[in-house]
């Protein structure tokens, strides 16, 4: 049978795709047998873990942003430990021995708590279900529990002028100041584990750095820094800052953590100080008799307490620069305090003058004037954002 031209043409079409799909499978049955003799699909390969941004010490809750290590603590971010407890103002009062329980809402005292002799500060648990107060002339701790407001039997611990944690929960730090130690104990017992002795005199505040791995701390009576590695419990680092009667109190490190900020009640100003390097720091003045230093809710500004003058400075991180400073009604004595919940106000001791202070961080307004018992030193503002407690009047993360 005779053949037409289209016949001949659809078989040379059909050869030549034949031939260009054979070598094509030769080629992909080549490499399926080399890789997967079985043929099979190859299976995707495991995604490789990726490292966290911040290698913090050993069991610290990662950190959430390198660049801002107080991205916990935002406006009414509450742990789920906190969301149910009242809010309050515990005011320490060091002549008293007593704890004022202020209602921020009303700017009223709802309570007084009987303590132990000379009451400096209130500060959070690591786990943030406990107040401690910090007895410390008369050498106990106090706590209270700030879902009923009412205090616990007393745990003895000496020379507890100052209480921290290490940002893993593992261990509790008092500052013992006059016993000149840094006493490590546990977070819940107070049961002493190691005790640092130190050279300077009057440890008192602190600080820790992004990673968690050292902290830094005031030497209030002879004027030094200390740097102390946290996993071993060690002072790694001491200098005497060069200031003739130089008084450091409290300690901040910058939302980006390069920084720390360290206010100096007789230098009139803070210490700006590279905590990595711990090289000689910058004196920053601010006002007179500079003692307490407070982030802001949004981690821009930093509200300064010159205790010796009566007003606030505000502290600009992204421009570092002071750029504004307010002045409290018929003058007082600013000192130790925190944030409300939702960074409105400002809360105060006013340390001299038997009354605390409530401002408006939006205008510098003062909100309240509330007198309260003799000497109020570190009140706690609770509860406060974040996911865990450093200690002081405060510091979350």
């Amino acid at each position: 049978m005779s053949r037409t031209p289209a016949y001949h043409t659809l078989l040379r079409r059909t050869a030549i795709a034949a031939t260009a799909f054979a070598a094509l499978a030769a080629c992909g049955g080549t490499e399926n047998r080399a890789s997967n003799p079985r043929g099979t699909t190859p299976a995707t390969k495991p995604a490789q873990p990726t490292k966290p941004a911040v290698q913090g010490l050993k069991g610290m809750p990662p950190v959430l942003d390198p660049h801002d290590v107080y991205a916990a603590d935002r406006p009414g971010r509450l742990s789920p430990v906190v969301r149910d407890f009242p809010s309050r103002v515990y005011v320490p009062n060091t002549e008293s021995d007593t704890v004022s329980v202020i209602d921020p809402k009303t700017y009223k005292i709802i309570e007084t708590i009987p303590v132990g002799r000379q009451p400096q500060h209130v500060v959070p648990s690591w786990d943030l279900k406990t107040l401690w107060v910090n007895n410390n002339r008369g050498h106990t701790l106090t706590p209270i529990d700030p879902k009923t407001g009412k205090a616990g039997k007393p745990v003895e611990v000496h020379d507890p002028y100052n209480l921290y944690f290490t940002p893993n929960g593992s261990h509790a730090v008092v500052m013992a100041s006059l016993d000149r130690e840094l006493v490590f104990r546990d977070p819940h017992t107070m049961k002493r584990i190691k005790t640092e002795p130190v050279s300077c005199y009057g440890v008192n505040h602190a600080d820790f750095s992004l990673d968690g791995r050292y902290f830094i701390v005031s030497c209030e009576f002879s004027g030094e820094l200390l740097k102390v590695d946290t996993e071993k419990m060690k002072v790694v680092g001491q200098q005497k800052l060069p200031f003739d009667g130089a008084m450091p109190q409290d300690v901040k490190i910058s939302p980006d953590g390069k920084r720390f900020y360290i206010a100096d009640m007789m230098a009139h100003g803070m210490w700006v100080l590279d905590g990595d390097r711990f090289t000689t720091p910058e004196l920053l003045p601010t006002g007179k008799g500079c003692h307490g230093l407070y982030v802001s809710r949004d981690s821009r500004e930093m509200y300064v307490s010159n205790r010796g003058e009566g007003t606030i400075s505000v502290f600009d991180f992204t421009r570092n620069e002071l750029t504004k400073k307010w002045r409290l009604p018929d003058g007082g004595s600013p000192d130790m305090g925190g944030v409300s919940a939702d960074g409105k106000v400002l809360w105060l001791s006013g340390r001299y003058d038997s009354e605390v202070y409530a401002i408006d961080t939006r205008t510098g307004t003062q909100l309240a004037r509330i007198p309260v018992g003799s000497g109020p030193h570190g009140l706690a503002v609770y509860p406060q954002p974040g996911r865990y407690s450093l200690g002081h009047t405060g510091i979350f993360r």
